[in-house]
């Protein structure tokens, strides 16, 4: 093996700038310097030997000299320097000099001062040379008896891997180990002790933790999760054990450590599928999250929790413990809110119903009173929309929950009112029985109404809903109480002209000097009211508005007082009464006319609203019945129509859910034996233990194509030409938040390459981890170099750089193969996702980035197309199916998507298919995206000009 490709367990950083010294100026100050300059050239030739230069006639220099002195910084660089020396001639015989380093660490292992036994101690268990270890094998049992804990668990870390390298040295180490266990009273000790066992002779092990099984709880918490590792394995490995440790196990679930509650309650979920266990299991859990402090703790335990409500025989047993998962609310963070909301929403049922709605009333009105944070706002409306889904799935419970939510009509955050109105629409629609409370709790909260949007709604449900003479009188009470005085143009020209009210006063303001153009002083009073600042402040919400210039809550009010008027003519046979109501609601809509073509207003009447209101105007003068079916019967039939749309929807997204989590065995299904499995099979049989060491370590695989040998020769890159000294190809290995490249370098002349270096550089939001360190390579020889990038953000990122080296024994400066570019693509990092409507039209307004993509494409169908894109780009479409079903000639859609850093991407596709051109004519139209950062909008932009054209097979 060459130096680079060495087993390392030291990392050191070396500067590259400095000169390296020469071997006799080391050799000088090896020998004839003081300490300092000793240590210093002993860290010089560590890094020399590091970067691959051989230096064989220091080695009986640094004996004879260093070797002998006490200090301690030395003997801690002695420990790397002889891991790292090659300590073997060129015919793997051990180096007669290692014979003195080995007498000297004899008696660094018989030393007084236990740091120093101990270091030793952890430097043997690198040493990959039996011959070097026998001589110390007595003095490292010794160790075993030492009165530091330091020295004695290092002593069983020796032992551990000198057993597991060279067993012939030390036959009897798992016996050895065991007394030494059953002896030891120190934690950490104990610890290496039984994790020694249980990878070398897992029947001592057992034997060991059937003795103390009672004592379990009193032991420290690094060796309780170690015993936690060895029963999951045990069990795993042979089931008919569980019954003797699965008391353990629900003992060690009372643990004062959180690690170990946590791993004990995932060992009893896989040990057992009993209720009992599962119950104790989740408890455990949701105390976790409670009592931790940490956000992203709470996060990863409650996922463990929506994993056990995937398996359909726990999810009853989750259902008894929603009140205690919904002590989680407690917790501020939004993120932990909302995923325990939706836990707890997934598992309501008609025997919790009631309790769950309780408590989030009361959550709701908490938010109320807590003083506005930027949470708050969201959390509320994240409540409202589960008691939305609660009443919808069990409507015996709206009654209790809507008059609570319609005191949010009026809250000054439209989003939380919006929803509110969303689902007091909803509820009104689906149950008769509620329309009467909920008119009526709505005229008492109309006139508090403080946003346009919200109060557009609200006049839409009371023309909508009002069906009794009394109601329709009082809405139309609430309408002249919003508008004010009529007519407004007048009154509001008497309030500019100051025709003051006779409890108003008159004030005189203080003359004021001003200088005219001529130099000359002109004296200025000015008589003003004592109200001038609340005229704004007192005028009625409805005239607000209009004031303001939003005449579309105009249009609205037409509409409605058409809706109430027709139907007030079909409940009264009172033909005064019919006429004067009429006459009311005209009067209404003409003044508002009025004020909309004065200049009182902001903003002018647009030409729409005054076609609406006109159009309103001309259907009460006329009373036609045709007219009052469309008023009043068609609108409500939409309403229906796109509510029952809805809630197909859910109930399919419902039932492919159920589908998926319902395993069911068919008869004639093959039996699948675990020693004939292939690997990616034995998902749930793998041990989770090492599952979850892979992911820390990053080397969890992602699932490949069906062929992935295909898969993965579609990710290598070539970089330099056949016909290049140096041949190089990458493979690129995109992980979350790093990317690593295996470059594979061929020497491909006759000449042996010295210090042959892959230089990399990136444009974009990567950035290299470190330099890949030099190589030599021998004739026709080849090496494999890994280079980490880490990712920050999603955006389309290039990697390029060049292959330096020098020929050996050529004079020539040094030589450079430039290699082709790397693309990283965005889809590696982007994800579908989804989001209400009412979120994407908010985030459309605010991401300020936008790409416009022109279509030209190959494909001439629009639902074609629309699939072709969503392959292409990861994207999720929000627009539902029925609404893309049909051909027009016409498609719009909305598309989203969020990247692995939690950037969110918004496209719309607006297409049609130019029928005049015929039917082979491609499709044409535009692709908006809009995005927070540039790089994103840019990036996917690109993507789908690359894709758009179908390429033929």
């Amino acid at each position: 093996m060459t130096a680079a490709e060495n087993v390392c367990y030291t990392l050191i950083n070396v500067p590259m700038d400095s000169e390296p010294p020469s071997e006799i100026s080391l050799k000088n100050d090896l020998e004839k310097g003081d300490v300092k300059l000793k240590t210093e050239a002993l860290k010089k030739v560590i890094i020399m030997i590091l970067n691959g230069e051989k230096l064989p006639g220091l080695l009986m220099t640094i004996i004879r000299f260093v070797l002998p002195l006490q200090d301690h910084t030395i003997k801690k660089l002695l420990l790397v320097f002889w891991e790292i020396v090659p300590k073997t001639t060129p015919d793997g015989r051990l180096l007669q000099e290692m014979i003195l380093v080995c007498d000297a660490y004899r008696k660094d292992l018989q030393h007084p001062n236990e740091f120093i036994r101990g270091s030793t101690l952890r430097f043997l268990c690198k040493l990959k040379e039996a011959e070097l270890l026998e001589p110390l094998m007595p003095a490292i049992r010794a160790c075993l008896e030492h009165r530091h804990s330091y020295v004695r668990r290092n002593a069983v870390l020796a032992i551990y891997t000198i057993y597991r390298n060279f067993e012939h040295l030390i036959p009897d180490a798992p016996e050895l180990i065991h007394d030494f266990l059953v002896n030891e009273k120190d934690a950490s000790c104990k610890r290496n002790a039984f994790m020694m066992l249980i990878h070398a002779d897992q029947d001592r092990a057992l034997d060991y933790l059937s003795t103390c099984i009672d004592q379990v709880q009193t032991f420290g918490d690094i060796l309780q999760l170690v015993i936690v590792e060895l029963i999951y394995k045990v069990c795993h490995a042979n089931p008919s054990e569980r019954a003797r440790f699965i008391r353990c196990i629900y003992n060690l679930l009372q643990s004062s450590s959180p690690a170990v509650k946590y791993e004990a309650a995932g060992t009893l979920v896989t040990l057992s599928s009993a209720p009992t266990a599962i119950k104790a299991a989740a408890q455990c859990y949701i105390d976790l999250i409670i009592k931790e402090s940490d956000n992203n703790v709470k996060l990863i335990v409650l996922d463990r929790l929506v994993e056990l409500k995937e398996h359909p025989s726990h999810e009853r047993v989750l259902q008894d413990l929603v009140m205690d998962i919904l002590r989680v609310l407690s917790t501020p963070d939004l993120e932990v809110r909302k995923k325990t909301l939706q836990l707890a929403l997934d598992l309501v049922s008609s025997r919790n119903v009631e309790e769950l709605v309780i408590v989030l009333k009361k959550e709701v009105i908490k938010t109320n009173n807590v003083t506005e944070h930027e949470d708050t706002d969201k959390y509320r409306q994240l409540l409202v929309r589960t008691l939305h889904s609660c009443s919808v799935r069990f409507p015996d419970m709206a009654a209790n929950v809507i008059p609570v939510l319609m005191e949010f009509l009026s809250d000054n955050n439209e989003a939380a009112a919006a929803d509110v109105l969303e689902f007091v629409r909803e509820a009104i629609q689906r149950f008769d029985n509620l329309r009467p409370l909920i008119v009526e709790k709505m005229l008492e909260v109309f006139h508090s109404i403080k946003s346009v949007k919200i109060y557009r709604g609200a006049l839409w449900i009371l023309g909508e809903y009002c069906s009794t003479k009394e109601d329709i009188q009082s809405v139309m009470t609430e309408v002249r109480r919003s508008l004010g005085e009529i007519p407004i143009v007048e009154s509001e020209i008497k309030k500019e002209a100051g025709e003051l009210k006779p409890e108003e006063e008159v004030s005189v303001g203080p003359a004021q000097k001003l200088v005219t153009e001529m130099g000359t002083y002109a004296t200025q009073s000015a008589l003003s009211s004592s109200r001038p600042a609340k005229k704004e402040e007192d005028r009625p919400p409805l005239r607000g508005f209009l004031l303001d210039g939003d005449f579309f809550v105009a249009a609205s009010l037409a509409t409605t007082l058409t809706k109430i008027a027709l139907r007030y003519v079909s409940l009264v046979q009172e033909k005064k009464k019919q006429n004067s109501f009429n006459a009311e609601a005209m009067l209404l809509m003409a003044t508002i006319l009025h004020l909309g073509k004065s200049s009182l207003p902001k903003k002018p009447i647009t030409d729409d609203d005054v076609d609406r209101i006109s159009l309103c105007l001309k259907v009460l003068s006329e009373c036609s019945p045709l007219m009052n079916d469309i008023f009043n019967k068609e609108c409500r039939q939409s309403l229906s129509h796109m509510l029952s749309a809805k809630l197909e929807e859910e109930k399919l997204s419902q039932k492919k859910e159920s589908e998926k989590r319902n395993v069911t065995v068919q008869p004639d299904d093959p039996i699948s034996f675990m020693q004939l499995t292939a690997k990616n099979e034995m998902s749930s049989k793998e041990d989770q233990f090492q599952l979850s060491l892979l992911a820390a370590m990053g080397n969890t695989q992602r699932k490949e194509a069906a062929d992935p040998l295909a898969s993965k020769l579609n990710k290598v890159t070539q970089l330099t030409g056949f016909s290049d000294p140096v041949y190089a190809e990458a493979y690129v290995h995109v992980n979350q938040y790093d990317i690593v490249l295996d470059v594979l370098v061929v020497n491909q002349t006759s000449d042996t390459l010295q210090n042959c270096t892959l230089e990399l550089a990136t444009l974009g939001d990567l950035k290299l981890v470190e330099k890949p360190s030099p190589l030599t390579l021998a004739p026709h020889d080849f090496a494999n170099i890994k280079a980490n990038v880490k990712v920050a953000s999603t955006e389309n990122g290039i990697i390029f750089g060049n292959v330096v080296y020098d020929v050996s024994g050529a004079a020539s400066d040094r030589n450079c193969v430039v290699l082709s570019d790397i693309h990283i693509d965005i889809m590696d990092y982007i994800q579908p996702a989804s989001c209400t409507d009412a979120e994407f039209r908010q985030m459309w307004a605010e991401f300020e980035w936008e790409n416009k993509v022109t279509v030209n494409t190959n494909i001439v169908d629009l639902n074609e197309y629309l699939q072709h894109i969503l392959k292409s780009t990861n994207m999720k479409c929000l627009t539902p199916e029925k609404a893309l079903s049909g051909y027009c000639g016409f498609m719009a859609a909305n598309l989203y998507a969020r990247s692995i850093f939690g950037e969110d991407a918004l496209a719309n596709v607006s297409i049609e298919k130019p029928i005049h051109l015929g039917p082979e004519a491609p499709v044409t139209g535009h692709i908006r995206i809009r995005a927070k950062s540039q790089g994103m909008a840019l990036s996917l932009g690109d993507k789908i000009n690359l894709s758009q054209k179908k390429t033929s097979l």
